[in-house]
This record gives C-alpha cells, sequence and structure tokens, in this order.
C-alpha cells in the first residue's frame, strides 16, 4: 500500500510513548460521556508508518437496499489473541485497561482499525450496537494516528451535535450509555487531508 503522509511537525519524539493519561470528560445526557486526550501518543509517526503497510487491510461490500456497495474505508480486526503490529498499541490497550478498569469493570480486548485513505473516506452515523453493546453499558477508546478528522457524535433521533476534533495520537472513550444512546460518525470531507488510521480497543463481546 503506497499512501502518502506528511509528518507532523509537531509530534518530533525518537521512540513512540504515551502521556500520563489525564482526560477530560464531557458528560452528555441519557448517561452516556466521552473522555477526550490530544495528544497521547508521542512519536506517533512511527506507529502510523506501521500501520499504512501490509497489515492485512480488507476492502469490504455491504448491501444497500438493492445493490452492493463498497465500504468507504479499510479495515482490520484483531481478536484478544492477535499480536498488534505495533508493540504501543499493546502497551496502550494495557494503560487503557489498568485506567478504566475500575468503571468499566473488565480489560480491553480487541483492536479494530479502520483506514481512512482520503477525505472520501467516512463512517456514517451509527453506534457499536453489536453485541452487548445493544444493551448494556460499555466503553469504546479510539486511538487516531495520521491527519486530523472531527467525530462527531448526536443523540439516537437527533438533538445538538458534539464535534471533537481528533488529531495524531489524540484518545477519545465513548462510556456509559454512550453506544445505545448516542451516534457518531466520521463525515467525509472535500479538504485535501492525508490518511487516518482508527484504532478502536473494546472489551469482549463488543462491536
Amino acid at each position: 500500500m503506497s499512501l502518502a503522509y506528511q509528518p507532523s511537525m509537531w509530534d518530533l519524539a525518537d521512540e513512540p510513548s504515551l502521556a500520563p493519561l489525564t482526560v477530560t470528560r464531557h458528560l452528555l445526557d441519557r448517561g452516556a460521556w466521552v473522555d477526550h486526550l490530544a495528544g497521547w501518543v508521542q512519536g506517533s509517526d512511527a506507529v502510523l508508518e506501521v500501520l499504512l503497510g501490509d497489515i492485512g487491510w480488507r476492502a469490504d461490500r455491504r448491501q444497500v437496499y438493492e445493490r452492493e456497495v463498497a465500504v468507504p474505508r479499510l479495515l482490520r480486526w484483531y481478536g484478544g489473541g492477535e499480536t498488534l503490529p505495533h508493540p504501543l498499541l499493546s502497551d496502550a490497550r494495557d494503560a487503557l485497561s489498568a485506567h478504566y478498569g475500575p468503571e468499566l469493570g473488565e480489560p480491553f480486548v480487541s483492536a479494530g482499525m479502520c483506514l481512512y485513505r482520503d477525505g472520501r473516506d467516512s463512517v456514517a452515523w451509527h453506534g457499536d450496537r453489536i453485541g452487548r453493546g445493544r444493551n448494556q453499558d460499555t466503553e469504546v477508546a479510539i486511538v487516531s494516528f495520521g491527519s486530523p478528522r472531527p467525530l462527531l457524535l448526536r443523540p439516537v433521533g437527533g438533538g445538538e451535535s458534539l464535534r471533537l476534533p481528533l488529531g495524531h495520537g489524540d484518545l477519545v472513550v465513548m462510556g456509559g450509555s454512550c453506544q445505545r444512546t448516542w451516534e457518531h460518525c466520521i463525515p467525509k470531507t472535500t479538504k485535501a487531508v492525508g490518511p487516518r488510521v482508527s484504532v478502536q480497543f473494546r472489551p469482549r463481546g463488543v462491536a
């Protein structure tokens, strides 16, 4: 895979590392909340370089009414027993489990990844409601690598939306009832943007 990415002028660390997990929590309604931490991963260019390589990305298709269309992003899923493509991602999962474990009651296990190749790639409004997230409170932690893209959240059924800018190495954690009572999306953009990889850590049985 060959995708052009301009290295960050601000993320100059030689080796990838994790900053202290000092998050800002946004309390939403209906029992939902979102934590945000900019620049959690330092030296994130090195991680992105690995993620943009041949790690088994796949192009999926889905049925929309009477026709089949391409999913507008590439996908990769790592189960709990698989080795993640960069050791910092394992460190991140362990740090998130340690930090959120008392609140969540269990560790993060799987790592789903989405590759947004440019501004035409996106994900529509949705909640992670496959499995236990359909009827239980849970948490999904997302670490972003590459070109900044906004994450939008809105209540199910409509209402005022929340816009979180996700940059290189940023962390966002959606918790409480967020997957059931709110939706989130990464919209398309006509701006010239480079590739972005979203790494989503989830507990067992949540997808």
